[in-house]
């Protein structure tokens, strides 16, 4: 593994112990942090066996980052968001679904750099990766769901923060969407489908 994703796990680490400090919600946060716990071990071993590129560990680092705020916080309750739901005038704090679009933006280049480790980058495989993005976003919303009923029903709206939006998942999955597909205006080239990204 390169000394420069050594050096931005490390970074990662550093503030995600930071973010740990306090939390707002204490059992939210644990909630939020599941995805951390079980993946991040996953992100480093997928690095070694698939050798993500710079720019793929940087994109990881970027959401992995925002990700761990809306943690601290509460993606409902992110202090730092609220000026532009004021500017905008929003009825809510839609630093969630900034997250939820920048999933599909950011996350789209590392799945894809794993689908053609084990064949060649194609029309197909960029159509499939967009597919796995649609995918993994609306599992997510099932599995933010379930986790909320199971363990922690009290904390429900603040785990789930729809705040009262009764087609949150909807719009989430709808904005993870749309970042996938930005992604097709720069891997989906006709001539130069055989190139490795």
């Amino acid at each position: 593994m390169p000394k420069s994703h050594k050096i931005m796990y490390a970074i990662y680490i550093v503030i995600w112990l930071l973010l740990a400090i306090n939390p707002k919600y204490r059992q939210d946060w644990l909630l939020e942090n599941v995805l951390i716990f079980i993946f991040f071990p996953i992100i480093i071993w997928m690095d070694m066996k698939y050798c993500f590129s710079f720019i793929t560990i940087i994109m990881l680092f970027i959401f992995t980052t925002l990700h761990t705020i809306g943690a601290h916080y509460t993606y409902a309750e992110t202090p730092f968001f609220k000026p532009v739901m004021e500017f905008f005038s929003f009825d809510r704090n839609n630093y969630d679904r900034v997250v939820h679009f920048l999933f599909g933006l950011l996350l789209f280049r590392p799945i894809l750099e794993i689908i053609t480790f084990y064949t060649q980058k194609s029309r197909v495989t960029v159509i499939f990766t967009l597919s796995a993005i649609i995918s993994i976003a609306t599992l997510y919303e099932l599995l933010e769901w379930a986790a909320a009923v199971i363990f922690h029903p009290d904390l429900g709206m603040a785990f789930l923060g729809t705040q009262g939006d009764v087609w949150d998942a909807h719009k989430d999955t709808l904005a993870a969407t749309i970042g996938g597909v930005i992604n097709l205006f720069f891997y989906l080239k006709v001539d130069k489908c055989e190139e490795k990204v």
